[in-house]
């Protein structure tokens, strides 16, 4: 067992680390290796920290891919689903993360490369009625410029959760979290083409993997999840949302614990 340099959880409370890695795991960031002194802390004070969130009705979970975040497991801290354009801007950004190419080049992106491949993925049309639900009858340009609105705010969001880095205007970083998109496959052979698969055909398995930090024995536990909630409808849409199901089902395995805050971004 590695040595800790905590030996109570006041200690842990006590470090100087653990009131920005608290608050920033309460609204919902992914916490990896690239977070070095934050990674460190939560993997010296795991232990008694995953005590202390229980008492929250939270898990502090920790992925063999080497990222931990804060999973509720009732309301006491409230929660928060990912929108559709969230849902599918991250499966999409998952399928490039598994990318040799993308590998290749750094784990990095382009904003344009990631609206190509949900059009690939999806189809064009499909991908434009996703992120256009409210409307059953759309300018084709219009619409596609709202595509592009809300798969640009899509990755500011996913940024704040650490899912990615936003570099700079065009390129984005993809982070080791995103395979929590990937939930629904896992322990399949071929991950990506089964999540593909998956995005394309519009159809999600509701499975929470039950991982340690010792290995992942490729076996997973079925767990209740909680209904999604769709953002409020906008007044100016006449015509009714129709429900994209297996999205709002799935987002609700990816909810985040949110906290008050002044800052319109944690909170969006």
């Amino acid at each position: 067992m590695n040595e800790t340099p905590f030996s109570r959880l006041e200690d842990v409370i006590l470090d100087e680390a653990f009131p920005e890695v608290d608050l920033a795991l309460r609204r919902g960031r992914h916490i990896d290796r690239d977070d070095t002194a934050w990674y460190g802390f939560l993997s010296d004070g795991q232990g008694y920290l995953e005590a202390f969130y229980r008492r929250f009705g939270a898990e502090l979970v920790r992925r063999n891919e080497g990222y931990f975040y804060l999973l509720p497991t009732s309301d006491r801290l409230g929660r928060r689903q990912l929108s559709v354009a969230e849902m599918l801007v991250g499966q999409a950004l998952t399928l490039l993360y598994l990318d040799p190419a993308t590998v290749e080049a750094g784990g990095i992106t382009t904003r344009a490369g990631v609206l190509s491949h949900l059009a690939s993925v999806m189809g064009t049309e499909s991908l434009v009625r996703a992120l256009n639900p409210k409307r059953k009858k759309y300018d084709e340009r219009v619409a596609q410029e709202t595509v592009r609105t809300r798969v640009s705010e899509a990755l500011r969001r996913l940024a704040t959760l650490g899912f990615v880095d936003s570099l700079d205007e065009e390129r984005v970083r993809l982070r080791p979290a995103l395979m929590r998109f990937a939930e629904p496959v896992r322990g399949s052979a071929a991950t990506a083409e089964a999540l593909e698969q998956l995005v394309a055909a519009g159809e999600v398995v509701l499975t929470e993997g039950d991982d340690s930090d010792d290995g992942d024995d490729g076996e997973s536990s079925e767990r209740e999840l909680n209904e999604f909630s769709p953002d409020e409808p906008d007044p100016a849409d006449d015509e009714p949302a129709e429900p994209i199901a297996w999205v709002e089902e799935f987002a609700a395995a990816l909810d985040v614990v949110p906290i008050p805050s002044d800052d319109p971004e944690a909170d969006a």
